[in-house]
């Protein structure tokens, strides 16, 4: 039946917005093995992003069947960052999809929908990271043609 084909919708982030994107943050947390890593809490996580100071930026992908309420499936959350050697880039924080929904070509919409946004503030590029066991996402990032680097280690350091 052609009235119940699924419609995806992106579009920026709004706060109501905020705790489903945190769902998928944790739903991307178990996929990488460290659940017990996300402590944002889901308060300083909307402040961060629609507080009088915001830090990140995000495109969400809805679906919507006729007489359905819409439903966040997938987001794109990013922010600028600067580089001494590059200069202000985009800084792809995550690119989620639920699991359900991958294979749709969702993942694909945020990321094209993200690199516009980078072009549009005529940024010098993008960055992001990627685990080097997630085999499906780099292989989808090299159809873009990135450069996947080794040799750099991760540091973090948490303050009390």
């Amino acid at each position: 039946m052609a009235g119940t084909r699924m419609k995806i919708t992106l579009r920026r982030a709004v706060i109501s917005d905020c705790a489903d994107m945190m769902a998928l943050v944790r739903e991307l947390a178990i996929f990488e093995k460290a659940p017990a890593a996300v402590t944002v809490s889901l308060e300083h996580f909307r402040e961060s992003g629609f507080g009088k100071n915001p830090v990140w930026q995000a495109f969400v992908a809805t679906i919507s069947k006729p007489g359905q309420q819409e439903k966040l499936v997938g987001l794109s959350l990013f922010y600028i960052r600067y580089s001494t050697w590059k200069g202000q880039r985009l800084y792809l924080e995550d690119l989620i999809v639920n699991e359900k929904f991958r294979g749709k070509g969702i993942g694909k919409m945020l990321f094209e929908k993200t690199l516009q946004e980078a072009r549009d503030l005529q940024l010098n590029g993008m960055t992001w990271q990627v685990l080097d066991w997630n085999e499906p996402a780099i292989l989808f990032y090299q159809k873009y043609g990135a450069n996947i680097e080794s040799g750099w280690l991760n540091c973090n350091l948490g303050l009390p």
